[in-house]
């Protein structure tokens, strides 16, 4: 195993007891807490999938020293989020600060999937709580380009740190950038790295090359993706992508990584 990053295929990964399951809360660990190398994590404290099924609920949790992101990507529900009912749908994103109690229930007919995303706070800090749930969709929030990005990826950029002014949601303490990328068939964001800061990368629709771990051209690194593939790449790890021969779809997310700064 290169230990510059870590590749997990979602779907083949076995439910695993946590502490939000119940008998109709399942919970799928990618990275960081119940994944078998969780040391090697080091800002991002977990990131899996949690399944509800129609009519259940998840066991109600707090994280005083953890922020956490949920990202709907199937299904309805409704997200209790200190005390207050808060209904979400797919493609919703929403942020959770440290110390608030929540849980996920689903009333609908179908399962309802998320992504669950937390993040190490550092030692003796209190940020903030917001006066209410920080919550928008995917589906509201413009696609555009970035400059010294290729045009051949659409960004849709959805929550950035607390300092942002171009996210549609700034509220992160260690989550730096929360986004999605629409590659066109062949488009690629060309390999780069982060000096200060872990990200994960899970492929969402279509097929391409998962650059991961290679040399700053991406070629040594270059390994075959399908949707359900999700990466980790540790800081300094060259990371990119290379769409197939129809569109891709990747949802990102940026962290920093411990005693790093802004």
């Amino acid at each position: 195993m290169d230990p510059t990053f870590l590749h997990r295929h979602i779907p083949a990964i076995e439910l695993k007891a946590a502490d939000v399951t119940t008998p109709a809360c399942g919970y799928k660990p990618v990275f960081g807490a119940g994944d078998p190398v969780a040391g090697m994590v080091r800002g991002v404290a977990r990131f899996g999938e949690i399944t509800v099924a129609p009519g259940g609920a998840c066991r109600p949790v707090s994280y005083p020293a953890e922020e956490q992101v949920y990202v709907i990507l199937e299904g309805a529900g409704v997200l209790d989020y200190a005390g207050e009912q808060a209904p979400v749908k797919k493609n919703d994103f929403l942020y959770l600060p440290p110390g608030v109690r929540h849980s996920l229930s689903n009333s609908s007919p179908q399962v309802c999937r998320a992504m669950v995303m937390g993040f190490r706070m550092p030692a003796g800090t209190s940020p903030p709580i917001p006066p209410k749930l920080l919550i928008a969709n995917i589906d509201e929030v413009k696609k555009q380009t970035l400059a010294s990005h290729p045009p051949s990826v659409l960004y849709q950029l959805l929550m950035g740190d607390v300092k942002s002014t171009r996210d549609r949601i700034a509220a992160g303490q260690v989550l730096t950038s929360l986004y999605v990328m629409e590659f066109a068939p062949g488009g690629t964001n060309f390999p780069h790295h982060h000096d200060s800061e872990e990200e994960i990368y899970i492929l969402l629709d279509g097929r391409g090359e998962m650059v991961a771990g290679g040399g700053v051209d991406g070629i040594e690194g270059r390994r075959p993706a399908r949707a359900g593939d999700a990466y980790f790449f540790r800081l300094n790890c060259t990371v990119g992508f290379y769409a197939g021969k129809e569109p891709a779809r990747i949802l990102a997310v940026r962290s920093l990584y411990p005693f790093r700064r802004k």
